[in-house]
């Protein structure tokens, strides 16, 4: 024991067998303590309370600050509380899952062997020499990840050298027993807990997420078909009710209606395909998204459109589909040349969260309205699916979560049923009312007001299933070649970046749920413009949507925990498959309008729910977050208002729930020009646009770090270089990447 030491023996580390833990075996005596320094670079505690909300990647390690290149390599960051310095032990080092936010399984508690005081010529004490050796063990980290991917624990035994040569005494530990595993951490959980960078031929580290199977994982041919459909179930209401909106609206019939349905099945299937080789490469469906049901409904609400008889349908049709063509051309350019990636800048979690909410808020005057023209069927079905959703949420049947999966599809069969019975029961017989509905019950006056409530809730109103074909093929320009229009291309290309904005968001949330490194701008940009050229087909094909990722996948693959691409494959073959039998899509459209508004007052509170849960990766409490993500939701509900509020001739002649969508005929603004005049009022009345434009201005002008805007979650481009094999889950296949070597800012 050299001079100067503050202690004269150190107390025997003991192992206890079988627990995985250590304690020190002995009291050290009464030591000669330096008066103490309190460390004032930063707070662990801090850090603790909302890194694990987070996921939050400190620039700290053991209170020492490490260069760019340090935080990229390291796999985690400790917190630790530093010396007691009353006994001379050390704290448990905690683990925190960068990108989760959460701790990692435990593996029982490391004590830090307690390190000799010396005092040398260079005049350090002990704050300063504890620096010193967490500095080391840094390096010691590194050096071990770089020689054979996994975590080494051996640090303690190695020697210290400081400035004069000296040595730092640290006592050997004998190397620690194999800790019984957790409950809830099978096998192959425990062999793959390795830091990033580490690929593995089985999908690696994805599975630490508690996901079923991961994202590179093939589950066998059964599997995936059984997986593969109840993923797509669990989305039946986003697949298949925007039709039943908006073709009634446009005045087309049941045999449309079905029509419409099959191609939309025909194009989300194909898109799929495509978006999961060829874009992000994550587990995503792509589909008729709810961002283009908004356009939708102001275009063929305009005021030529009111009137007109013979074809409204295919008209409307064919100017959706000339005004989607080239909104997706303009969002496949932002992807293709890089731009999506300078624009990346710009989008965090404080600009897509409310911008999302605000997609699902947009129809809060169609949802209930519509709903309660039967509220004999609307309000048994929402009781069901929340009852479904949230009361019987924990009850597992054969190991399956069967009311939380299939919450939507089993609710819907269980109140069709129900209107069946009544249907049939003769609650809705009326004397001298046909159930037809043909036009000439109207002119009776005992039939008048019954017309509405059979046409409503009668199951057997819709002649689809008698018209429609047992096969049909959707083809391209089934409804007439396509119109443009300035004023509409002028609404799709904002809509586009709207849509942009979501998928964005839903790129990370589906990334971080399934346990992989968020995209990077590259690969991101990649996935927006595979979307954008899925639209070109939707708008091709005329599913009168624009195709986009589906933000609900977020919620689907949370509650089947299966985040296969294999899968979502194979189920978007079944989509296909079933756009070619025309009964399929009959029997869909057949579906009473209330019961599918019912069930879209949750799917949209569910977009809004999802939207705001963005927030998460930001620091919620911040009063400039709160303040901006309630400044631009409430202007983006109260500006719209003041738009549509100049149109007193539409309250007379449209339905209350379709009032908002048009303003853009009757607008405030008057620049000379109509084209123009009928975009700026239609972009100013929907409520995501005027929501993206305020938060996206508030949050890029009001001054706030990088931590509280949530930026850090996003990639930055130095982690590539650094460790690119972390890629390995969104890279394309050899193949294909050939084809795109060119496409550097594609993230190829």
């Amino acid at each position: 024991m050299k001079p100067g030491s503050s202690s004269d023996s150190l107390g025997k580390v003991e192992r206890v067998k079988g627990g995985g833990t250590t304690r020190l075996g002995s009291v050290l005596p009464n030591p000669k303590v330096e008066p103490f320094v309190p460390r004032i670079d930063h707070n662990p505690n801090e850090l603790r309370s909302w890194a694990k909300r987070t996921g939050f990647v400190s620039g700290y390690s053991g209170g020492t600050e490490t260069s760019a290149s340090e935080k990229n390599d390291s796999a985690l960051f400790d917190l630790e509380n530093g010396l007691d310095s009353g006994n001379g032990g050390t704290s448990p080092k905690i683990e925190i899952d960068p990108v989760l936010g959460r701790t990692r399984p435990s593996r029982g508690i490391e004590i830090e062997p307690v390190v000799k005081n010396e005092r040398d010529g260079t005049g350090k004490n002990e704050n300063q020499r504890r620096r010193t050796r967490d500095e080391t063990k840094v390096d010691e980290r590194k050096v071990g990840l770089n020689a054979s991917g996994s975590r080494h624990g051996n640090a303690h035994g190695i020697a210290n050298g400081n400035g004069n040569g000296h040595r730092n005494e640290v006592p050997e530990v004998a190397p620690a027993a194999e800790p019984k595993k957790e409950d809830g951490v099978s096998e192959r959980d425990e062999k793959i807990d390795v830091p990033y960078g580490e690929e593995f031929s089985q999908g690696g580290w994805q599975r630490l997420s508690g996901m079923n199977y991961g994202i590179r994982e093939n589950p066998g041919f059964a599997p995936s078909v059984y997986y593969g459909l109840q993923h797509y179930l669990s989305l039946a209401g986003s697949l298949i009710f925007i039709p039943l909106i908006i073709v009634p609206a446009m005045g087309g019939t049941d045999k449309d209606t079905a029509t419409v349905i099959s191609t939309m099945l025909l194009v989300s299937g194909i898109t799929t395909i495509l978006h999961s080789y060829f874009g992000t490469r994550l587990p995503l469906v792509q589909g008729s998204s709810f961002v283009y049901l908004a356009p939708a409904l102001v275009v063929m609400n305009a005021r030529e459109y009111r009137n007109l008889t013979e074809n409204k349908f295919r008209h409307i049709m064919r100017e959706l589909q000339g005004a989607i063509i080239v909104g997706s051309i303009f969002q496949s350019i932002l992807g293709f040349s890089g731009l999506m990636s300078l624009l990346l800048r710009l989008i965090n979690p404080i600009v897509v969260a409310p911008t999302v909410a605000a997609v699902g808020l947009a129809f809060f005057s169609y949802g209930f309205p519509q709903a309660g023209s039967c509220v004999e069927i609307s309000i048994p079905q929402i009781l069901l699916l929340l009852v479904f959703a949230l009361y019987l949420r924990g009850i597992s049947i054969f190991g399956n979560h069967i009311f939380r999966i299939y919450a939507v599809p089993l609710s819907i069969m269980l109140i069709w049923t129900y209107a069946f019975f009544l249907t049939a029961g003769g609650a809705y017989n009326y004397k001298g009312c046909s159930p037809d509905i043909p036009s000439s019950n109207i002119l009776i006056d005992a039939c008048r007001k019954h017309a509405y409530t059979m046409k409503h809730c009668r199951t057997d109103v819709s002649n689809a299933w008698r018209a429609a074909a047992w096969v049909r093929i959707p083809y391209p320009f089934q409804w007439g070649i396509p119109i443009f229009h300035l004023r509409t291309s002028m609404i799709m290309i904002i809509v586009s970046l709207v849509a942009s904005v979501d998928s964005v968001g839903t790129y990370h949330s589906a990334s971080l749920q399934v346990n992989s490194k968020p995209p990077t701008p590259g690969i991101v940009s990649r996935g927006i413009a595979m979307e954008g050229f899925c639209s070109i087909l939707a708008g091709l094909w005329g599913s009168g949507t624009g195709s986009s990722t589906l933000t609900e996948n977020v919620h689907t693959i949370d509650i089947t925990k299966v985040a296969s691409r294999r899968v979502v494959e194979v189920g978007a073959v079944f989509l296909i498959l079933f756009s070619f039998v025309g009964k399929v899509g009959a029997l869909l459209a057949s579906i009473p309008q209330a019961l599918a508004a019912s069930v879209l007052c949750f799917m949209w509170a569910l977009i809004v729910a999802l939207g705001l849960s963005t927030l998460q990766y930001s620091q919620t409490a911040s009063f400039r977050n709160i303040t901006i993500v309630g400044v631009s939701l409430f202007l983006g509900l109260s500006t719209p208002a003041y738009f549509q509020q100049y149109q007193p001739e539409s309250r007379l002649i449209l339905p209350s729930y379709f009032v908002p969508y048009a303003a853009a005929s009757n607008g405030p603004i008057h620049t000379g020009s109509k084209q123009l005049d009928f975009a700026l009022n239609a972009l100013l009345s929907m409520n995501m646009v005027v929501t993206l434009l305020v938060a996206l201005v508030l949050d890029n002008t009001v001054p706030g770090s990088r931590q509280e805007r949530g930026v850090y979650i996003w990639s930055r481009a130095e982690e590539i270089a650094t460790d690119p094999s972390f890629l390995s889950d969104y890279a394309l296949p050899r193949k294909v990447a050939k084809c795109f070597c060119w496409g550097k800012c594609l993230g190829v």
